[in-house]
């Protein structure tokens, strides 16, 4: 009996590891993206709009991706028709 308590200890611990293996990368980026979006803004207004920018990050890395690959976005004329 104290040989299977003992076994299915084993298994919740293995089940209850860390999950978010990408954070460190995420964080990194985040980083990164404040350095960046700080730079770039010349009021105090720019700079902070820039540090909430730093954490979605991600969104603009796709939107950007998708634009390159497929042109314009959607639904969006971008001033040119």
């Amino acid at each position: 009996m104290g040989m299977q308590n003992d076994t299915s200890a084993r298994k919740s611990a293995k089940m209850a590891g860390p999950v978010q293996n990408g954070s460190p990368v995420y964080g990194l980026g985040m980083i990164g993206a404040w350095v960046y979006f700080w730079r770039k803004g010349e009021t105090p207004g720019e700079k902070a709009l820039g540090l909430a920018k730093g954490l979605v990050w991600p969104a603009f890395l796709v939107y950007e991706a998708f634009v390159a690959v497929g042109g314009r976005p959607a639904g969006g004329s971008g001033g040119q028709e």
